[in-house]
C-alpha cells in the first residue's frame, strides 16, 4: 500500500478544499441567478451575469406553446491591415452554414455545432432589440457583443493580416407552415447587418 508523503497530502487537501470552494461558489451564483430577485442578486447582478451568461443561460422555448419557427443564418467578415498599412475587407464567411454542414448526416452531432452560435445570436437579439445599441443599460448587452465577436473571430481565423474590425450579418427565414394549416407566413429572408465592431488585442487573446 502506497503511503503519500506529508507534502503530497497537504497539496491534495488544499486542492480539494479549493475545488470544493469553487464548486460551491459557482452553484451559489447559479442559484442567485435563477432565484427570484432579492437584495443580494440585485447588488451583485453584474458579477452573477459574468458567471452565468452566456454559457449557462436557460431557455425553455422547446417546451413553449409557440416554439421557434424560423431559421437564422449568421455570417461574418473581417477587415485586416497588412504590414504595408493596406486595409482589406474579407469575404463573408457562413458561420451557420459550417455548423449545419457538420451536423448533417452525423448521428451524434456536437452540442457546440448545434447550439453555440444559435444561442449567441438569440442572446444578442434579446439584449439589443431592433437597434444596434443595447436595449437597456448594464453588462449583458456588452457581453452579448463580445461573445458574438469572439465566436466570429475564432471561426474565421487570423487570416493574412492583423484583424482590426469584424462585422456580422444574420438572415432570418420563417419556416413555412404545413399546407393544411391555412396560416399565411412571410417566408422571404430578412437580413440584419450589424455595424463594424473594432477588434482589440484582448478580443483575439486565446482564440488561435
Amino acid at each position: 500500500m502506497r503511503v503519500w508523503s506529508k507534502p503530497a497530502r497537504v497539496v491534495l487537501v488544499v486542492a480539494g478544499v479549493g475545488l470544493g470552494a469553487c464548486v460551491l461558489a459557482f452553484l451559489g451564483a447559479l442559484f442567485l441567478a435563477v432565484a427570484p430577485a432579492n437584495s443580494v442578486s440585485k447588488e451583485y447582478r453584474s458579477e452573477l451575469d459574468a458567471v452565468v451568461y452566456p454559457e449557462f443561460e436557460q431557455n425553455w422555448k422547446l417546451f413553449a406553446p409557440d416554439p421557434l419557427q424560423r431559421n437564422v443564418a449568421v455570417d461574418a467578415r473581417v477587415r485586416t491591415i497588412g504590414p504595408d498599412g493596406q486595409v482589406a475587407t474579407g469575404e463573408w464567411h457562413g458561420l451557420s452554414a459550417a455548423d449545419w454542414a457538420a451536423i448533417r448526416h452525423d448521428p451524434a452531432p456536437s452540442h457546440l455545432d448545434q447550439n453555440l452560435l444559435r444561442r449567441a445570436w438569440d442572446f444578442y437579439e434579446s439584449t439589443h432589440g431592433e437597434g444596434d445599441a443595447p436595449a437597456a443599460a448594464g453588462s449583458r448587452g456588452e457581453l452579448a457583443e463580445q461573445y458574438l465577436k469572439r465566436i466570429a473571430l475564432q471561426r474565421i481565423g487570423p487570416g493574412g493580416g492583423r484583424v482590426i474590425q469584424v462585422q456580422l450579418r444574420a438572415t432570418a427565414t420563417a419556416v413555412a407552415p404545413p399546407p393544411w394549416s391555412g396560416e399565411q407566413v412571410d417566408t422571404a429572408p430578412h437580413a440584419r447587418e450589424l455595424p463594424w465592431w473594432p477588434v482589440q488585442a484582448e478580443d483575439r487573446q486565446g482564440l488561435w
